[in-house]
């Protein structure tokens, strides 16, 4: 089947996600970050991914709203994330944190709630309220962030549901070998975020080259990667020309070559922290 920009994957529990999304790290409240969601959302985008840490969900919310009326589009055409920050983990304080999020979002559900961080001793008790808040049907989809193997099989080992989606670092430098073989063989979906690793992998030679081959962009031969790879990615942009170049991905294909080629990149090499060694 020939996959376009709003083409689906199908989680575990029957929930239809986006293969692309347009994601929000670092981008402030603001018209700047309003006019980029619409942007999307206009251009075909069917996936938006915040969080509670960015403190940015009012903007994204308004976003929605105005592009839902302008586009003449229903809530339920879209695909919307967020997820409950480390201080907020517990029980309680991840239902309070879910209706926090709900409020400033301006919706009734989130399509998928996400645990941010593995926060040691607390992120059971947190699954705990993920599953009563997917129970009750306030939420399609319940899921992880930054969880490595070990941290997936000690969830396991008492959780009533097992996540939909892990979300991860994932780029050409970091491939996640180990993760990405688990959660496939678990049926948990990976998405990665900083698929572009936050810019630095614009110039690398040998993905210029295959770039270069396709006459396309360093990003869009990543992004392609990521969908032939058969995970989900959320890259980041504020311009308008930017989301539109990054959604062209789908007249084009990678040959096994070049998808090897790329896999062979990977330097275990991280942008963000690692989950076994984060301090906030």
């Amino acid at each position: 089947m020939k996959l376009h920009l709003q083409s689906t994957t199908k989680l575990y529990n029957g929930v239809d996600m986006p293969w692309l999304g347009l994601g929000v790290f670092k981008v402030e409240e603001g018209s700047e970050l309003v006019d980029a969601v619409k942007a999307a959302i206009q251009h075909g985008y069917r996936s938006i991914d915040t969080a509670a840490i960015y403190a940015n969900e009012n903007s994204v919310g308004k976003g929605i709203h105005e592009a839902l009326a302008e586009n003449n589009l229903r809530r339920e055409d879209l695909f919307i994330t967020s997820k409950v920050w480390n201080s907020d983990q517990g029980y309680e304080g991840t239902l309070a944190a879910y209706e926090a999020s709900l409020a400033k979002l301006g919706l009734d559900y989130l399509d998928l709630y996400l645990i941010h961080w593995p926060v040691a001793g607390k992120y059971k008790d947190t699954w705990r309220a993920m599953e009563k808040l997917y129970e009750e049907g306030r939420v399609k989809a319940i899921g992880v962030s930054n969880f490595h193997v070990h941290h997936l099989k000690d969830l396991l080992l008492e959780a009533r549901i097992k996540p939909m989606v892990n979300q991860v670092e994932f780029h050409p430098y970091l491939t996640q070998n180990e993760l990405y073989s688990y959660t496939r063989e678990q049926g948990i979906q990976m998405e990665a975020w900083s698929p572009l690793m936050q810019g630095e992998l614009l110039n690398q030679p040998v993905l210029q080259a295959i770039a270069d081959n396709h006459g396309k962009s360093v990003a869009q031969v990543i992004l392609r990667w990521d969908l032939q790879k058969g995970v989900v990615t959320i890259p980041k942009s504020t311009k308008a020309h930017r989301i539109m170049e990054n959604a062209s991905l789908f007249d084009f294909e990678l040959t096994s070559a070049e998808m090897e080629q790329i896999h062979a990149l990977n330097q275990d090499r991280r942008v963000g922290p690692d989950p076994d060694h984060f301090d906030f």
